[in-house]
């Protein structure tokens, strides 16, 4: 058992911001402060085999920088580092899990590969993250929802206990009676498309919600609607009936073009229409 495996205690900041700039706190030179600030939420710790179970779910892999949004004591970004080989920031505004977290981070010798930083964290920079972890409340993801979903496709996002509301998580598991939760922010593709099957162009109509999308094609000059619609990261997947048989397309979103992808390569592709 590691010291982080010990510890017994994680509270998260989510309230207002604790100082006017962020404070980058590298273990060696953070300095305690006695104060207690006025913090909105206060938790109790994930249990490691819970962390474990997120960061599997996500996916992560070595090099990749993770930010945990709450850090507490430190144990996800921590655990990130030495199991998982990944680069990490914790961000929280409780100076004192901060000081916590940069002495089990020392503890653990991965001092030089994670950061804790005092911010609020609706003021966190997160688009270098690769995987966003959380422990924080239904309401307060609800909060960071809009600026998740504006991160690069194919960030994944992990939480303890609490989900997305009607953004549905792209994998859920119970691990000894605690959820957990994964998304992927999935490519935008709402709008106006141009789509080419085998030579034919037709106009590509498309609404979506989070990773799922409908609407309507016209190939052959004929209204169809587009079915089953569903995004993963930047891949993409959706049925339109062409000559009277439906077809289900596979390919990757990329700079306003989509391209077949696995057995449809070079079979379909679609560029945004011009507004």
């Amino acid at each position: 058992m590691t010291s982080i495996d010990r510890l017994s205690r994680r509270q998260v900041g989510v309230g207002a911001l604790a100082a006017a700039a962020a404070l980058v706190v590298s273990p060696a030179v953070l300095q305690a402060q006695t104060d207690s600030p006025q913090l909105d939420v206060h938790f109790v710790p994930t249990p490691m085999e819970v962390v474990d179970a997120m960061l599997r779910m996500a996916d992560l892999k070595k090099g990749e920088f993770l930010i945990d949004l709450g850090s507490g004591d430190g144990r996800i970004p921590i655990h990130a580092v030495k199991k998982y080989g990944a680069k990490a920031l914790g961000v929280d505004l409780d100076p004192r899990r901060l000081k916590e977290a940069a002495d089990n981070a020392r503890k653990e010798g991965v001092q030089d590969e994670v950061t804790f930083r005092l911010q609020n964290l609706f003021e966190t920079d997160l688009s270098q993250a690769d995987v966003i972890s959380m422990y924080l409340l239904s309401s307060i993801n609800a909060k960071l929802r809009p600026k998740l979903l504006e991160l690069r496709p194919g960030v994944r996002i992990v939480s303890h206990a609490f989900n997305m509301g009607d953004w549905e998580p792209d994998q859920h598991e119970r691990i000894e009676g605690r959820n957990a939760y994964m998304w992927i922010v999935p490519a935008r593709v709402a709008g106006r498309w141009q789509m080419e099957v085998g030579g034919n162009k037709f106009p590509l109509e498309i609404t979506q919600q989070y990773q799922r999308f409908e609407g309507s094609a016209e190939p052959g000059g004929k209204t169809t609607p587009v079915e089953d619609g569903r995004l993963k990261g930047t891949a993409i997947s959706f049925t339109v009936e062409i000559d009277g048989k439906p077809r289900t397309f596979t390919g990757a979103v990329n700079d306003g073009a989509m391209v077949g992808t696995g057995p449809d390569a070079g079979a379909w592709n679609a560029r945004r229409a011009a507004s």
